[in-house]
């Protein structure tokens, strides 16, 4: 896959770089157009402010010093008012989706389905049983609004997924065959590195089909976007968790409260939902490391804060603390090429057992909670559901528009198409030289953790700037 195909730059005046997705004009000149059905459609026609600019683009950073340059925008996402590159009837549209379960997968098939019926007049919509594999080795399942009606209030998926199947060739094929023209794919990064390798096939063969992508993380941990749907859901759960934790440990002396939340790289639904409860005593995420044994360890800590309160809560990631299990035990991968992570979580929570009944005899009650499958398995809440109606809607509008290659988000607010090779070049973890950390240790009051030779790295880093999580530039040790 070269950059040079994915990346489509467009400069201006005063710094300004566009990162534009892919259209179907690049490579077929010549597309006829059509007017856009919306603005005959009585619910959109009389909100001009519905319709986007065609050049209308979302910056990047938001917070910039007074001779900055303009930097990196991307192209806002939306219905364009004037012209669309699919007439209704012609559009078969497929959806699929992959990897592991997130809160509000159901949601956005809904309201793609929902969307491109209700806005554009679309009635040939298909979904994808059973993942990327499903193109090839599965029957497909017809989707209507009536079919998708109340599928949002249900966890889960209700087109089944998996993990790997990704055959670019028998894809495409599939896809050529049924003569499918619109492709919407939801996944996480691996499944987005694969949407994008579709797409490049889907070039080269020349084919009027667009590709979007809906990027999905229970985790947070893609980069670009202010976050990923099922986040707000998952932290609001996590809740339930936390607080089991802290009226199990509140109940008997010297009571430890053990909740393991899910975060393979990224910390932050413990981040967040330890900033929510306000009764956990102890964080532990992958991006912060800690230690065990001696002066300012995890062990002095928990003593120290049992004698304190009588009880304390802990709130893990899964991808915390991995580097303190044995070398020895082999790494694996799952289909979707994800690390197998090993379980620190119960691991750690005998490693305390066995330290407070050992040499250093401490009568401790541990009780564990690991609630990682029952909150993915929950429907979206609220504020997700309206966060995936805005997804689909944006992916749908983008597709009709022609714009292909892209997966779609909300950068500072504003919805944008954002290049694939963007959203896999990387994953966002969380900062803890940001604000968001620091607020996090001022309500558990628990020390960092970090050795001398970690902080002194830290402090070299911070010489120069660091780009934040909301946007801000920490420089010279100051904000």
């Amino acid at each position: 896959m070269e950059n040079s195909i994915l990346q489509k730059l467009v400069k201006g005046d005063a710094g300004y770089v566009l990162e534009d997705v892919p259209h179907l004009t690049d490579y077929i000149p010549d597309l006829p157009t059509y007017p856009n059905p919306l603005r005959f459609n009585p619910a959109y026609s009389v909100v001009k402010q519905y319709f986007v600019n065609v050049d209308d683009t979302v910056a990047q950073k938001i917070v910039v010093h007074k001779d900055s340059p303009r930097g990196t925008h991307f192209r806002r996402a939306g219905p364009r008012q004037s012209v669309v590159y699919f007439e209704s009837s012609e559009v078969h549209a497929c959806i699929v989706t992959c990897g592991g379960l997130c809160p509000g997968l159901n949601t956005v098939i809904r309201e793609i389905v929902c969307g491109l019926y209700n806005m554009y007049g679309v009635s040939k919509i298909l979904g994808i049983d059973g993942g990327y594999r499903g193109f090839y080795s599965k029957n497909t399942i017809s989707l209507t609004p009536k079919s998708v009606n109340d599928i949002h209030k249900r966890g889960g998926t209700i087109l089944g997924t998996s993990r790997g199947g990704h055959d670019t060739s028998k894809i495409v094929d599939s896809i050529q065959d049924r003569g499918i023209n619109q492709v919407y794919i939801i996944g996480g990064d691996g499944t987005q590195k694969g949407a994008a390798v579709i797409y490049e096939e889907i070039r080269r063969r020349g084919l009027k089909v667009a590709v979007a992508g809906i990027p999905k993380t229970i985790d947070n941990d893609i980069p670009v976007i202010d976050r990923s749907f099922g986040f707000d859901t998952a932290v609001e759960e996590a809740q339930r968790a936390i607080n089991a934790a802290h009226v199990e440990a509140g109940s008997i002396e010297n009571g430890i409260g053990f909740v393991k939340l899910m975060g393979r790289y990224s910390g932050f639904i413990a981040m967040h939902s330890t900033l929510a409860s306000r009764d956990v005593d102890c964080c532990l995420i992958p991006e912060s490391p800690f230690f065990l044994e001696g002066k300012g360890g995890l062990y002095e800590f928990i003593e120290k804060r049992l004698k304190e309160n009588g009880h304390m809560v802990i709130v893990m990631a899964e991808g915390a603390g991995q580097d303190l299990l044995s070398e020895s035990l082999q790494s694996q991968e799952d289909a979707s090429g994800n690390k197998l992570l090993k379980d620190c979580g119960l691991w750690l929570s005998q490693k305390i057992k066995e330290h407070f009944s050992g040499p250093h005899k401490f009568c401790i009650n541990l009780k564990y909670i690991d609630p990682t499958y029952m909150i993915r398995a929950i429907p979206g809440n609220a504020s997700d559901n309206v966060y995936c109606t805005l997804l689909a809607q944006s992916a749908v509008h983008g597709a009709m528009a022609g714009y292909t290659g892209f997966t779609v988000g909300p950068v500072n607010g504003r919805h944008a198409y954002i290049p694939f090779n963007r959203i896999n070049e990387s994953q966002r973890q969380v900062v803890i030289t940001d604000r968001m950390w620091a607020r996090l240790l001022s309500s558990t009051n628990q020390p960092s953790f970090l050795s001398s030779k970690e902080v002194t790295e830290f402090e070299n880093q911070e010489q120069s700037p660091v780009q934040l999580l909301d946007g801000e530039i920490f420089v010279d040790n100051k904000f």
